[in-house]
């Protein structure tokens, strides 16, 4: 008897019964106080029921809760349109773009008023405002980190002329355009500067964040293009929120005279930043060389020089949000640094705050009153106007300096994407009375419109210009190599599928090609240090190659839809087997992780086939994850998925046949045997082989050209440590899908297997 289990328990229940008594005896004493105070209870007159429900329903308006409640709807209407707009090849900017204005007056509110009302009512918007802007000063924060000064200093020669005239141009065609809406659309008492300038600077924003992504996911990061227009949007980007900050001093002030102060001012903001601040962060920064984290009090420092920059620059006059910026932008440039610093803050601020300024801009922005074909009409002049001077601009301006035509047009269509950092412009003009609901309306609508074109015009480019894309393809289909890709999502996976694809192809010389590509979320990257990930990632294969003396070409791309990406590389690229690794979680994973505890000494074959035929217990436990399921679906060559336990090479390879089905596997054995002296060991499960003309001719043949290299195995029962001698094991798709609905004891004790799925 364990005594000191029944000591804890009676000291337990002695002390909850000792204060529990105590705490009652306290509460009834305290009552006798209330006569004394003249107290008398609150008795409702209402039932039970009704008491819960009054307040129940004052809970439900509670700031906080309401608040809650706001977020979460929010945040789920953002993911969802976020969601659609991947799917359809679009930023996920513009869904949670347009959740907000669903969200807003121009949907639920006007059909769901009642609901728009309890959910967002008006004294609520305070709270919803200013957390929004918080979760803009972090954005902007990031945005600043994510712009490699290093690379705007060594490259801005080429790209300062296409840049600056990407602004001055669509600057004067917005004041251009001012003249003409002044009179019906500014605000009462506005002068005309004031708005001038702020329909300039809405014209001339790109958003580079959304652009630095697009030119990720088109794998254009490492060209001469990507470099130039990246170039061109960072330097686009300081010079406008530069600009931006004057012209916000010029509409406080009043005039240009009245806002030199401010400027002064900002001036000298600048210069202590840079010159002070900047050298103080970089040793604090130096401190941290070499660590993975990053300690607390540092981050305290770093989050104590975002607030103290945004906060000057809201007291001078210029807005907070210019000092987030700042100060982004002025942290320590170790890349690595800076993707763990981006880690601490980028979910708070793009998941969980970022989508409440969405919906803020949404509930101001009013598309009902755009009613009569007038107001849509000057929209749509809006839209051109922007389009023009950004697009054509850019384009033009890119062509002059010596960009050939399909350069020039990518870059008037990446630099004409303004998303979230136009809405950050246009609520800084609203909150200031510059801009009317209704121009604010149709400013918003421009924004959507120019980042949604995007995607389409890109397209639309490369369709114009495809005359060498085609006749690259051709040459792809004329000629004879046997093209091998692999894709990994791991260094260390990259390696293993490199040197079973060597094991397929060593002999072969000149008439081989292998292709090792890794395609990464978007979302895990920034735009300063895509080249440092990437190196990462293909680190362990260019090791592999030069251990093996092969050449290898290597492709990198960056996605938002890994599986959609995967499967179009793969049918375009003419490739004749695809190799991917089954993921972890499936090999080491509840089934195959309990299956593996099994032992036993003996397997039979007979036993097995049955299953396979059907006259075992099938249960519908899947042999693949979702992702391999959907790219065996949707490829349209062989795909060799490998579960890999250790593999180092394929010398001794066993090849189970199960029923005819599975006859092509011998093809593969043929080539191991031809460009890696494999040994093959071929088992005939359904003894069909021995009857069948031709496989036995098909074995006869590689016979004649590598004797004593192919070994057909008829026994009943297959030892343990018979499939433990093996290197590897090449089963078909359908047999290895039995296997696991069959929960065969051959999973406890099979080598390494490459799952051979034929179209």
């Amino acid at each position: 008897m364990n005594l000191g289990k029944y000591k804890n328990l009676i000291f337990y229940i002695t002390t909850i019964a000792v204060f529990s008594a105590l705490m009652y005896y306290f509460i009834i004493e305290g009552q006798t106080l209330e006569v004394k105070e003249n107290i008398v209870a609150n008795t409702n007159s209402g039932s039970t029921w009704e008491n819960f429900l009054e307040s129940f329903k004052t809970n439900l308006h509670h700031p906080l809760a309401l608040l809650l409640a706001q977020i979460v709807t929010i945040i789920m209407t953002a993911r969802l349109f976020g969601w659609i707009c991947m799917k359809i090849k679009q930023p996920t900017v513009i869904g949670e773009m347009i959740a907000g204005i669903v969200l807003g007056p121009s949907l639920v509110g006007m059909y769901f008023p009642e609901f728009s009302a309890f959910l967002f009512p008006k004294e609520s918007l305070g709270n919803l405002q200013f957390l929004s802007q918080i979760g803009l000063i972090l954005f902007m924060y990031i945005v600043g980190m994510e712009l490699d000064l290093s690379v705007l200093r060594k490259k801005a020669h080429d790209a300062v002329v296409i840049s600056h005239a990407s602004i001055i141009i669509p600057f004067a065609l917005g004041i251009g355009l001012s003249y003409f809406v002044y009179q019906e659309f500014a605000p009462e008492g506005i002068q005309f500067t004031s708005f001038a300038l702020f329909i300039a600077i809405s014209m001339s924003i790109t958003a580079f964040p959304v652009l630095a992504r697009i030119v990720q996911e088109r794998n254009l990061q490492k060209t001469k293009l990507g470099t130039i227009v990246i170039t061109c949007a960072a330097a686009d980007d300081i010079t406008a929120w530069c600009i931006l900050a004057a012209v916000i001093a010029i509409v406080k002030a009043g005039s240009f005279t009245s806002s030199i102060y401010v400027i002064i001012m900002a001036i000298a903001y600048v210069f202590l930043m840079i010159k002070i601040v900047r050298p103080f962060l970089k040793r604090i920064g130096d401190l941290q060389a070499g660590k993975n984290t990053i300690s607390k009090p540092m981050v305290a420092i770093f989050f104590l020089t975002l607030i103290l920059s945004a906060y000057a620059t809201e007291v001078i006059g210029i807005h907070a949000l210019f000092g987030a910026f700042m100060a982004g932008a002025i942290m320590p440039e170790n890349a690595k640094f800076r993707t763990l610093f981006i880690d601490k803050v980028e979910d708070v601020a793009l998941v969980l705050l970022l989508p409440l300024f969405f919906v803020f801009t949404g509930l101001r922005t009013q598309i009902g009153l755009l009613n009569d074909s007038h107001l849509w009409m000057t929209a749509g002049f809006i839209i051109l106007t922007a389009v023009l001077g950004k697009f054509a601009g850019s384009a033009l301006t890119a062509r002059f300096v010596g960009i050939n035509w399909k350069e020039s047009l990518t870059i008037g269509a990446l630099m004409n994407t303004r998303g979230l950092m136009e809405l950050i412009v246009l609520n800084i003009g609203y909150d200031l009375g510059v801009l009317s609901p209704e121009i604010f309306a149709m400013l918003v609508i421009m924004a959507l419109f120019t980042t949604f074109m995007t995607g389409p015009a890109l397209d639309f480019i490369n369709f114009l210009f495809k005359s060498k894309k085609n006749q690259d393809e051709t040459i792809h289909e004329n000629d004879s190599k046997y093209r091998v890709l692999l894709s990994f999502d791991k260094p260390e996976s990259g390696s293993t599928l490199l040197k079973l694809a060597h094991n397929f192809t060593h002999k072969m010389n000149g008439n081989k090609s292998i292709t090792a590509m890794n395609i990464a979320p978007v979302d895990e990257m920034h735009a300063y240090d895509i080249n440092e990930y990437e190196d990462s990632q293909f680190q362990h294969v260019i090791e592999t190659s030069q251990d093996l003396n092969l050449e290898v070409t290597t492709l990198f791309k960056a996605s938002t839809d890994i599986e959609s990406d995967l499967t179009n590389i793969t049918n375009k690229g003419h490739y004749d087997l695809l190799l991917i690794m089954l993921g972890k979680s499936m090999y080491e994973g509840s089934l195959l992780g309990r299956l593996l505890g099994f032992t036993t000494k003996i397997i039979n074959p007979e036993k097995l086939l049955n299953t396979v035929k059907g006259k075992g217990n099938i249960f519908n436990n899947s042999p693949f994850d979702d992702f391999t399921l959907q790219i065996l679906d949707k490829t349209n060559i062989p795909v060799g998925i490998l579960v890999e336990k250790d593999f180092k090479t394929a010398d001794k390879v066993f090849v189970p046949i199960f029923n005819l089905s599975d006859f092509y596997l011998l093809e593969y054995a043929k080539r191991l045997i031809n460009n890696n002296n494999s040994q093959i060991i071929i088992l005939d499960a359904a003894g069909q082989i021995r009857n069948n003309i031709e496989v036995k001719e098909l074995i006869r043949s590689i016979e004649q050209v590598a004797p004593n290299h192919i070994t057909l195995y008829n026994e009943k029962k297959i030892e343990k440590e018979f499939l433990n001698a093996q290197d590897l094991m090449l089963i078909s798709s359908k047999s290895w899908k039995n296997l696991i609905d069959t929960k065969s004891l051959w999973l406890s004790d099979i080598p390494s297997t490459l799952i051979i799925s034929n179209p």
